[in-house]
């Protein structure tokens, strides 16, 4: 059985994340195994797996910075904002200049309002909103804040058909957790009165994890090789290294006095090298939020 840790796949397009989940559980002959933060099946990339007490940390890194390089057409409008959906309202694009696609983007950078998709994980009254929607009911989602710190376009190219011109944008986006990509694909053409939807969609990065450190699942089924659980922690978190004293207490789940790293969280390591558990500094004291030594 593998040794606690994370693993980060580089997601196949047509797998669901739990798919992935699945089929690491069989290459890691473990059967707890969870993932930090959905893709869905059309998009490929960076996918962080907890292996054992790295499942511990998934609830945290959930919460990190993404990247992803996505291509959204502008011109057509879906039930899903992606290609996987209904073919909605299909509206000439040919007068949308590229300079007009990088103000839209650029009005889509930095703290923004995001309604999500209507078929997404969002609960309404209790029920997820891709339910709803596949029920043919339209449900009203409330816009959310999200952080979009770059929507960089890379690329702009156009395609023509009987309905006139598709534009089709490559673009670089960095954003906080929550942030949905289709969603800016669907506001991005909404803005420039033409309808839009995401087309490709890869995540490069997910906090310190990058495709750098990802492997394929063929790659997995030769060799499989997990992030140390330590290792995983350091990357991803700021390192206290506590004394004997005071991981002994930590890891009975007791309080220490706090550190000098901020509020958290933060990895907690005992002198030999190994982890402790995750903390955060309240006024006073700091309290373990997340204990790996012991069971």
């Amino acid at each position: 059985m593998t040794d606690s840790g994370v693993v980060i796949v580089d997601k196949p397009a047509d797998w669901t994340s739990h798919d992935v989940v699945a089929r690491t559980r069989r290459l890691a002959g473990t059967r707890k195994v969870g993932h930090a933060g959905t893709l869905d099946p059309m998009a490929t990339g960076v996918l962080v797996l907890g292996i054992n007490k790295g499942t511990k940390l998934l609830g945290h890194l959930t919460l990190t910075e993404k990247v992803y390089t996505a291509t959204m057409r502008l011109g057509l409008t879906t039930n899903t904002d992606d290609a996987e959906g209904v073919p909605g309202v299909r509206t000439d694009a040919a007068g949308v200049g590229d300079e007009a696609v990088r103000a839209g983007a650029a009005a889509l950078t930095g703290t923004i309002q995001q309604v999500p998709p209507q078929v997404s994980a969002i609960k309404v009254d209790g029920r997820r909103a891709y339910k709803s929607a596949r029920a043919g009911e339209e449900v009203a989602l409330k816009a959310r804040p999200v952080t979009v710190s770059e929507f960089a376009v890379t690329a702009i190219r156009r395609t023509a058909d009987d309905g006139g011109v598709f534009v089709d944008v490559d673009a670089t986006v960095t954003c906080s957790s929550g942030t949905y990509i289709r969603a800016l694909a669907r506001d991005l053409g909404a803005a420039l009165g033409v309808g839009g939807h995401l087309t490709a969609l890869r995540r490069t990065r997910v906090g310190p994890y990058g495709l750098d450190q990802a492997r394929t699942l063929e790659q997995l089924a030769e060799e499989f090789t997990a992030v140390p659980l330590a290792q995983a922690v350091a990357a991803a978190f700021p390192v206290r290294v506590l004394s004997a004293e005071e991981a002994r207490r930590v890891a009975h789940g007791n309080r220490i006095p706090p550190g000098e790293l901020g509020p958290g969280p933060v990895g907690l390591f005992a002198p030999d090298g190994s982890v402790v558990a995750l903390a955060e500094d309240r006024p006073g004291y700091s309290k373990p939020i997340v204990v790996f030594a012991g069971g």
